[in-house]
């Protein structure tokens, strides 16, 4: 829900004019959206889907110029990243993975990478699930023979990149499990936090309830004599589509008791109607208490309302998108800019401009609803307490300004040709037929013929009705 709410549409990216050329800028703002293009886009949103669950990811950025002609993103799970911290900003990082094991299966074998601004140095160990253990040469490892040609001596790489190839990206912050512990203030809170309880209860209520359909099963319980026995040791049954049953003498020790009182029908009450208060209450209190609305899953039903109403029904859900936003633009800035250095030292990008500064700016999560935007901008209109240019702001808000005034100029050249230019009520003060020709005026109306200005028309005797001042 979390990846959802914030990148199921790309966020627009614009480029600073005043920070570049215009030529710059215009390829610049190209190229970002081909690094957003749906690759990127998911990237994104998987990032976002697993910060919101482990409280905080990291975003790498990769090249290789015979897969693709442009950089992309790596997203690194938190839990395989050792981050270096200073004055809350990432200044260092070590990742790590386990590499495949040998056919001997002796040992645990890693791979290092410690980023720091423009080397990564790498390294092989050799170890067992508790220790990293010795460090190895990267020849010993099939998986890491490529760094041999890539590293020198000291199995460094330069990045060609004055600053950090990874981008911390949190959930959201403060994390207030690990306050006062070093080196995690920066780090994220999960959605999870603090609600770990209730989940517990829930998963105890869910467990509840299908044990009650379990034993809810009807049973029928007769006696044994009922039952009929094959061979030894093969235990018996009872055929339920029996359609006479005699009574034996003797039969439970009482003759005279009919043999449909001697069978029970067992089954018990399935208690749906208190689970399903019991779980509803809960689920609500989880998703309350994680930043979401119960209206973002379902809840209430998904009947046809205004945008204004599922904006209010969803508030708490659109609070915290709001929030995380604060923490996914830094983050995505700030990779799109490595991406652009990256680009430009090792993919040979051209007409890119790293030093420009960038702006982000996410859609709206609720759509406004088109008429409800139309009855206010026929009423602002009918005030005289709107422009052009603002109904246009109003209608399409993602329209950027080149695109707002041409259209102004569209729907002003539109009024020109729709407007008659010979309307006998024009009073805008200009002359009924001025600038038309002759074979254009109308029937019945004399262009020499003058009127005595003193002379007054009859009212309701002329030719023309009466116009009032």
């Amino acid at each position: 829900m979390s990846a959802n709410l914030l990148w199921s549409d790309v966020p627009t990216v614009t480029v600073d004019v005043d920070s570049t050329t215009s030529d710059l800028a215009k390829s610049t703002q190209a190229q970002i959206g081909r690094y957003l293009d749906d690759r990127g886009h998911a990237k994104m949103r998987e990032a976002a889907e697993l910060t919101a669950g482990l409280s905080n990811v990291y975003l790498r950025v990769v090249w290789d110029v015979a897969l693709r002609p442009r950089p992309w993103l790596d997203v690194i799970p938190a839990t395989g990243v050792v981050p270096e911290w200073t004055w809350g900003m990432l200044s260092a990082a070590t990742v790590w993975r386990e590499l495949e094991p040998l056919e001997d299966g002796k040992g645990v074998w890693r791979l290092l990478e410690y980023h720091t601004a423009g080397v990564i140095e790498y390294g092989v160990y050799r170890g067992d699930t508790n220790t990293l253990g010795i460090q190895m040469g990267f020849a010993d490892h099939p998986d890491t023979e490529f760094l041999v040609k890539r590293t020198n001596s000291k199995g460094q790489q330069a990045t060609g990149v004055d600053r950090l190839l990874i981008t911390h990206l949190p959930n959201v912050l403060p994390n207030r499990i690990w306050d006062g512990v070093p080196d995690t203030a920066p780090l994220g809170r999960s959605d999870f936090a603090g609600i770990e309880p209730m989940m517990d209860a829930l998963d105890e209520s869910w467990t509840s309830w299908m044990r009650d359909l379990r034993l809810g099963k009807a049973r029928v319980v007769v006696p044994q004599e009922m039952l009929d026995t094959s061979s030894p040791g093969s235990g018996a049954s009872f055929d339920l589509d029996k359609e006479l049953l005699v009574s034996v003498s003797g039969f439970l020790g009482d003759a005279q008791k009919p043999v449909s009182e001697s069978i029970t029908d067992l089954q018990f009450k399935i208690r749906v109607e208190e689970h399903e208060r019991t779980t509803k209450a809960l689920r609500r209190q989880i998703l309350a208490s994680a930043g979401y609305s119960a209206q973002s899953y379902g809840e209430e039903g998904s009947v046809a309302v205004t945008a204004t109403e599922v904006a209010a029904r969803k508030e708490e859900s659109l609070t915290t998108r709001g929030l995380k936003i604060l923490y996914q633009r830094p983050a995505l800035l700030e990779v799109l800019t490595t991406m652009m250095m990256v680009d430009v030292t090792h993919c040979g990008a051209k007409g890119v401009d790293p030093a420009v500064e960038l702006t982000a700016s996410w859609p709206q999560a609720v759509q406004p609803d088109p008429e409800a935007t139309a009855r206010s901008l026929s009423l602002l209109e009918s005030a005289g307490a709107i422009s052009t240019y603002m109904k246009v702001k109003m209608r399409s808000p993602e329209l950027d300004e080149p695109e707002v005034l041409a259209e102004v100029r569209r729907i002003r050249d539109d009024k020109a040709q729709a407007t008659p230019a010979g309307d006998p009520f024009n009073a805008g003060g200009e002359a009924p037929n001025e600038g038309r020709p002759d074979d254009e005026v109308e029937p019945g109306y004399d262009e020499g013929q003058e009127q005595d200005p003193d002379e007054e028309e009859p009212v309701g005797g002329g030719s023309r009705p009466e116009l009032a001042a």
